[in-house]
Order: structure tokens, then C-alpha cells, then sequence
């Protein structure tokens, strides 16, 4: 997959729609997203605990890549890391920081496209992205620069929409449904008709993309809702019951080579 031509294009068209979405439902949300009593990953809040892919971030510096507004920082940081968020939108950062004030957590919020961040090379211990850059930047570029930001043998621990469920989801958006509705060539670059550019590699494709800038993958976590799992309050990717049946998102832990 060659890297996009169209970087400046999808980078104001997703800052425009997560400023939308900042207002319709994160900003609302954020300070019960900062409140969480534990870490959970996606959609249906799969527990850290259950899979195991940070181990301890104590005294770790970690630099979350598209924060959105900050609260997996925040999670890190009450553990004992060191965190940075890197986020393009205004609006989202303003919320994290509102967060910040509201509960005396302070780390730098720095307001920059994740596929181009402006910290010296190997300064990160772990990089991380839960829907940030991990799905809406272009991965060549954003992979790449998490490269170049870890020290030897840091690790980067990213999770995105599983390939599964990205071929079950319509057209024009909607909830996956129990059949293929997309072929799984073209789904690297995917506009969607109300606005925002994601990007699905295969799972061959990451493996490439990782191996290319000297990621060993350590392990890919294919994550279902938990049994007692509702449909979330606002994105709609998929039902519980379809993601209690089949993976909703993969959860990747690489580590850069020495």
C-alpha cells in the first residue's frame, strides 16, 4: 500500500468531523471517560486485565497517537506512566484539558497530525492508539513515525476495527451485518459518505507495514464483546450480539527491534 496523496485532504476532513463528533457526543462524555475505574479497550469496554497487552507502565514514557481527549492517557498516567496525547483537533484537546483542570492530572496535550509529531526521535517507550492514527491516519506514514519516536525495543500497542467487520458494515455506514458486503480490496483507504477517511489494512498488510519499519509482532488480540455487553451509546459499527459472535476489532502489540 503506497502512502496517500491526499494526506492535507484527509486530514482536514477528519479534523472537521471529529470536531462534529466532539460536539454530539466526546466532549459530553469525556469526564466519565477520564472517570473509568479501569483500562478497557473499544467499543464494548474489553478489560485490560482479561488481555494483557500493556504489562506495567510505570515510569514509562508513552506518547498516545490521535488522543481524541486523553482519557487512555489519563488511564496511563494514574498507573504511574508518563504520558504525551497528540491529537489534530482543536475541540477534542480542548476537552481533555478541561479534564485535566477538573481533576489536577497535568501531561502535555500537544495539537499535531500523528503521521507527522514534532518530539525528537526515540523519546517513547510505548506508543499507543485505540482508534486514533490506527484508523484514521495513513498507516505507512503513522507507523513509520511511531518508528522513529521509540527507543530501541520500545513497544507500540495499537488497537483498530477488526478486518472482519469492516468488510460486514454497509456502504453507506450502519451496523455489520452477517455477510460480506465489501470486497476486501480497497478497503486501505475507505471515504465514508458523511465524512472521514479511515484506513483497513489486511492483516497481511499490517504485518508488512510493521516488518517494514522494524516491528517484530508480538501479538494480535482479536477482541468480542464481553457476554453482559450492551450496544454502545454512540458509534454504531456493531450490535453485542454481533460482536459476541465474531471479532470486532484486533488489538496489535508489536516491538521495535534493537
Amino acid at each position: 500500500m503506497s502512502s496517500s496523496p491526499d494526506v492535507g485532504a484527509d486530514l482536514t476532513t477528519n479534523r472537521a468531523l471529529w470536531t462534529v463528533v466532539n460536539s454530539a457526543f466526546t466532549d459530553e462524555d469525556g469526564w466519565r471517560a477520564w472517570s473509568a475505574g479501569e483500562v478497557t479497550w473499544g467499543l464494548f469496554a474489553v478489560p485490560e486485565r482479561d488481555v494483557g497487552v500493556l504489562g506495567d507502565v510505570r515510569g514509562r514514557d508513552v506518547i498516545e497517537l490521535g488522543c481524541g481527549t486523553a482519557y487512555f492517557s489519563a488511564w496511563l498516567a494514574r498507573r504511574g506512566a508518563r504520558p504525551v496525547g497528540v491529537d489534530p483537533t482543536h475541540a477534542q484537546l480542548t476537552t481533555a484539558a478541561r479534564c485535566q483542570r477538573r481533576s489536577g492530572m497535568m501531561f502535555p496535550l500537544i495539537e499535531a497530525d500523528a503521521q507527522n509529531v514534532p518530539l525528537r526521535d526515540a523519546s517513547f517507550d510505548l506508543v499507543l492508539s485505540e482508534y486514533g492514527a490506527s484508523v484514521w491516519c495513513d498507516p505507512d506514514r503513522w507507523v513509520a513515525e511511531a518508528a522513529r519516536l521509540l527507543r530501541p525495543g520500545g513497544r507500540l500497542v495499537f488497537l483498530t476495527n477488526s478486518v472482519l467487520v469492516t468488510l460486514c458494515v454497509p456502504e453507506e455506514e450502519g451496523v455489520a451485518e452477517e455477510r460480506l458486503l465489501r470486497p476486501q480490496r480497497g478497503l486501505n483507504r475507505v471515504r465514508w459518505p458523511g465524512g472521514g477517511t479511515e484506513f483497513h489494512p489486511s492483516h497481511g498488510e499490517w504485518i508488512r507495514i510493521l516488518s517494514g519499519n522494524w516491528f517484530v509482532v508480538e501479538a494480535l488480540h482479536e477482541l468480542y464483546a464481553p457476554a453482559d455487553s450492551t450496544g454502545h451509546a454512540y458509534y454504531d459499527i456493531a450490535t453485542a450480539e454481533w460482536a459476541g459472535r465474531w471479532p470486532v476489532e484486533d488489538l496489535w502489540a508489536a516491538r521495535l527491534e534493537a
